[in-house]
């Protein structure tokens, strides 16, 4: 995973020269994303800069990414994890010139619409694809996501897309994000969704039943799809359910190399596993638990209260968000990725998505019925790039450290999302109980980990970390922000007006990096747990009083769902 910036849209007059020092330099903002080498494409109409983060092909693979006659020019920032079954069925020849996973993405354009090519890739990407002889760009993000990307105009009209708000921010006054699952052409000014599947309408899943055997098998495949890497890699490890069934998969595969169809031994056969916490944190304690099981290199980090204190600014920097729930679990994941990188480990396999999919959040224990459980997935999948996708991508990216995410491979979603959610809710009384949320995904691995960590109840990573990582920032807020200050929050922020002191005290922050309405405008309004959803609120009223996001705040669920 990289970073792109691209200038698009030159005329005739403009000062090539200029903008390419221009677009270089913006690029330079985010190349903590691609510390391995960068690249620049340059024509008469446009400019692609490209920061890489070298995963697969390492000593090769260097973009913006050329057709052998010079007519197209790509610069990706992803994974295609089923390219070498798209490189097998293409159905004409294609000079391909690296061995790159993302050249694919170009011989797909060759032989057909765009939409189609679209649809045929299984990754997480986002790209500009420059076809000099149509004179069209093709711009397109992943269908839920997980890589970030953003756009805007600069004062002459130039579009500008990039991987991060932060290089565009200061030249663009319209930069917004650009809608995950779409794509646009600047040939027709036309922006399309691509990825609109059957089930996010509950009457085309009603009475699914996808067995366990099905839905466990589809996730393995899933993890075993994302080890494609030329470079050592690991798997992030809270003692969650989510992030250790990620690693008990990825254990069962990581002695063989899968570029090569498992048929060669992994050039790194040992799966290192990493967790980080303050001190007598419940994910260190569980993470260890986890590890020992199934026998990971596992590494335990301890921060202080005041490291991640002091590393707030720099998170929100990069993470380029105010939401509360987003910085008090960025922090942490921040300091474990500049821990990570300093082991010399360019990716990691994390848990994200999986509680969009199965309904993990504590406060889908109130929802009515199987409709509206599903209604509300699909919602949380919707955002979920302005959240944990958000999160995890950039709070790794920061100390260029690539995740990714199995649970939301594509192949995976289909399954999982096809299931009626009647199977998926908990359900408090009757022979059909089921108390623990996601008790669909913990029977399908039955076995598969120690039943203490199976079963384990759900924490927000930031609750994880340590109770006292929470207190302690809504202390600090406390200090630094005065009751006036609150009073008058619409005032100074008139665009999603902070309802804390600790959420005030974040988008202070942030202004300071970021000023401006068009900035402000790319965060969600609200919360993001229920109390953001008026489906939710119907739910159970008292979500709609909640001030704070944390799970433990959820109106007793917590202790409810435990016991």
């Amino acid at each position: 995973m990289c970073s792109i910036l691209a200038l698009l849209g030159l005329q005739a007059d403009d000062d090539r020269d200029a903008l390419r020092r221009h677009a270089v330099e913006l690029s330079r903002r985010q190349r903590h994303r691609g510390p391995d080498w960068s690249g620049v494409h340059a024509d008469d109409r446009v400019i692609l800069v490209h920061e890489r983060l070298a995963i697969v092909d390492p000593a090769g693979g260097s973009q913006p990414l050329v057709s052998a006659d010079g007519a197209l020019a790509l610069a990706v920032n992803g994974e295609i994890y089923n390219h070498r079954e798209l490189r097998a069925a293409l159905t004409r020849p294609f000079d391909f010139q690296t061995e790159s996973d993302c050249e694919v993405i170009s011989a797909l354009y060759r032989e057909g619409d765009v939409p189609g090519v679209l649809e045929r890739l299984n990754g997480i990407f986002a790209f500009v694809l420059w076809d000099a002889r149509a004179g069209r760009a093709i711009v397109a993000r992943d269908p839920i996501g997980v890589c970030p990307l953003y756009w805007g105009h600069d004062r002459e009209g130039r579009l500008l897309v990039a991987s991060e708000m932060k290089a565009l921010a200061d030249t663009c006054a319209d930069v917004a994000p650009f809608p995950p699952g779409h794509w646009y052409d600047t040939g027709s000014g036309e922006l399309a969704r691509y990825y609109d599947r059957p089930w996010r309408e509950y009457d085309r899943v009603e009475g699914v039943e996808v067995p366990a055997a099905e839905l466990r098998g589809a996730f393995e495949d899933a993890v075993h799809r994302q080890l494609m890497t030329d470079v050592p890699y690991g798997v992030l490890l809270s003692g969650g359910l989510d992030s250790s069934l990620v690693a008990a998969v990825a254990a069962k595969f990581a002695d063989k190399r899968v570029e090569e169809d498992d048929r060669a031994d992994a050039w790194w056969p040992r799966l290192h596993s990493f967790a980080i916490g303050l001190e007598g944190s419940p994910d260190l304690a569980a993470a260890a638990v986890a590890a020992e099981s199934l026998g990971t290199v596992h590494h335990g980090f301890e921060y202080t209260f005041e490291e991640g204190l002091d590393a707030i600014p720099d998170v929100i920097r990069h993470i380029e968000t105010y939401d509360v729930t987003t910085i008090r679990a960025s922090t942490p994941m921040y300091l474990l990725a500049r821990r990570i990188k300093a082991m010399g480990v360019k990716m990691v396999l994390s848990g994200e998505g999986s509680d969009e999919i199965f309904g993990g959040y504590l406060y889908f224990h109130k929802a009515p019925d199987a409709r509206a459980f599903h209604e509300e997935l699909v919602r949380k999948l919707d955002a979920l790039h302005s959240y944990d996708c958000l999160r995890a991508n950039k709070s790794m990216m920061a100390w260029g450290v690539e995740p990714r995410v199995p649970f939301l491979d594509r192949e995976f979603l289909e399954v999982a999302m096809s299931m009626d959610a009647a199977h998926k809710m908990v359900v408090h009384g009757g022979p059909e109980a089921r108390r623990m949320e996601k008790g669909v995904l913990r029977e399908a691995f039955d076995g598969a980990l120690p039943d203490s960590i199976l079963w384990r109840q759900k924490e927000q990573f930031s609750d994880g970390v340590g109770y006292g990582w929470i207190d302690g920032l809504k202390d600090h807020a406390e200090s630094q922000v005065s009751d006036r200050e609150l009073a008058a929050a619409d005032k100074r922020f008139p665009i999603n007006p902070p309802t804390t002191k600790e959420a005030y005290f974040y988008r202070a922050v942030f202004e300071e990096h970021f000023p401006g309405a068009a900035p402000a405008e790319t965060v969600p309004g609200g919360k993001s747990i229920a109390c953001s959803s008026p489906a939710a609120i119907e739910w159970d009223a008292s979500f709609a009083a909640a001030a704070d996001p944390s799970g433990r705040a959820v109106m007793g669920v917590h202790k409810d769902a435990t016991g």
